[in-house]
């Protein structure tokens, strides 16, 4: 890549990083109610999201090799009972992930 392209990737970044932070200012204004969809989307984005994190990282978990999905499923115990206990999802999926790599690295 030449430093011009690198500059204009570089540019381009930085456009598209602001517009998509700026963008919800400009179009829900406080004067005006939130559309009904945005707010289901913001109730109902995060539990998909977080299904569908839990599905990619499992897989390619073989029950009948290795350690058998035992490292996993203790990884997503400490996952669930963190959410349940505190509430907090970037909580849960960092202490699960951490209780996984420590897991994997340690024991198995």
């Amino acid at each position: 890549m030449t430093l011009l392209q690198q500059a204009i990737t570089i540019a381009v970044c930085a456009l598209a990083t602001m517009l998509t932070r700026f963008l919800p200012f400009l179009l829900f204004s406080e004067r005006r109610p939130t559309p009904k969809y945005v707010t289901y989307l913001g109730r109902a984005l995060p539990a998909a999201i977080f299904a569908m994190l839990v599905v990619y990282c499992l897989r390619n978990v073989g029950v009948f090799t290795g350690s058998h999905g035992l490292p996993e499923a203790m990884a997503i115990a400490v996952t669930a009972a963190l959410h349940l206990w505190k509430r907090q999802m970037l909580l849960s999926i960092a202490g699960g992930t951490v209780c996984y790599m420590l897991l994997i690295q340690l024991v198995f």
